[in-house]
């Protein structure tokens, strides 16, 4: 090969390219096509002269132009700790905080659904039989309560809650596919739950050990359900009314939205395993073990308020970076 032939005849091309990498922040489309072209040939170029050509010098300057091409051609990659930190610190909360009034919502619902049906039931012998009978509910009421913290080891035992509650938040929003109008049915089931076993407690006048007992890591557990429900619901309202975009960005969008706050829930509900197996069935007077689970709930609620409405500020929509369904094309 004449190398400086070689040079010659291809150099404005190289030049080219080069001029397109350093201005790559403000090319039209069919710039942007055109980079990646004389990527492409640059790239072919490099090849040519590493198999025919010993000069270092020649290889080098292409090797550099090639690589700040591919660069420039598919993007930087992001450092895993940066994803981590923006999962965090912007994706999470501020998806979360965008379905504040959905939360709120859904958190309300539950509460006025299950204390009147838990009161349906202190209140009401009739019902408390067609429950249990009176043998089954003393023993509920002043052994099998408390023993259900404790019957089993406590790593064994939060292992267990960590994943029947990460189930029960993964259902919430998987409903979402059916325009969330399970989900509903889902926090009534639960609010029944939790209302027998308080209907059941208060009749014999347990209604302290019950608290005691259900509120340490039940503020925090019931917290993320009702977020996990929150978002499932507000993403099949997307369906229905997707707003200024399309149908399908707005889904593809509020869907990606959705699975982060999966993820993050996964690390909440982590926590609230924690205390569950560990600070509910302690030793620890009553007072204490509420005031821990209390601490934990007002420190993931400033986590949201904090961090989601900067995020919100910042016109952050919880999606990914470089969405493909968004990113700009030519």
């Amino acid at each position: 090969m004449d190398i400086e032939a070689f040079v010659t005849a291809h150099r404005p091309v190289w030049d080219r390219l080069d001029h397109l990498v350093k201005h790559r922040s403000s090319l039209t489309g069919a710039e942007v096509d055109e980079l990646v072209e004389l990527y492409q040939r640059v790239a072919t170029h490099l090849s040519m002269v590493r198999s025919s050509n010993k000069d270092p010098m020649l290889v080098g300057r292409l090797s550099a132009l090639v690589a700040r091409a591919r660069s420039a051609v598919t993007g930087a990659h992001t450092p895993a700790w940066r994803e981590v930190t923006r999962f965090f610190t912007v994706t999470f909360p501020v998806v979360a905080y965008r379905a504040r009034w959905w939360w709120l919502a859904s958190s309300v619902a539950f509460l006025v659904v299950g204390w009147v049906m838990g009161a349906w039931v202190a209140a009401n012998p009739d019902v408390q039989a067609s429950i249990a009978s009176p043998d089954e509910i003393t023993r509920l009421v002043n052994e099998d309560f408390a023993d259900y913290y404790s019957e089993n080891p406590a790593a064994s035992f939060a292992s267990r809650v960590w994943v029947n509650n990460a189930w029960v938040a993964a259902q919430m929003i998987m409903y979402a596919v059916l325009l969330g109008l399970p989900i509903p049915y889902v926090l009534y089931a639960n609010a029944e739950n939790v209302a027998v076993s308080g209907g059941l407690m208060a009749s014999r006048d347990k209604l302290d050990i019950f608290f005691g007992l259900i509120l340490p890591h039940g503020l925090l557990e019931l917290t993320a359900v009702f977020l996990a429900a929150a978002v499932g619901m507000r993403l099949g309202w997307t369906v229905i009314d997707p707003g200024p975009r399309r149908r399908v960005e707005a889904l593809a969008e509020g869907g990606r939205a959705v699975m982060s706050v999966a993820m993050g829930l996964v690390v909440v509900l982590f926590v609230s395993g924690l205390i569950e197996a560990f600070v509910t069935p302690s030793g620890l007077p009553t007072w204490a073990r509420v005031g821990i689970g209390v601490l934990a709930e007002v420190a993931f609620l400033a986590y949201v308020i904090v961090f989601g409405r900067r995020a919100l500020r910042a016109n952050e929509s919880g999606d990914i970076e470089r969405a493909p369904d968004v990113a700009p094309t030519a």
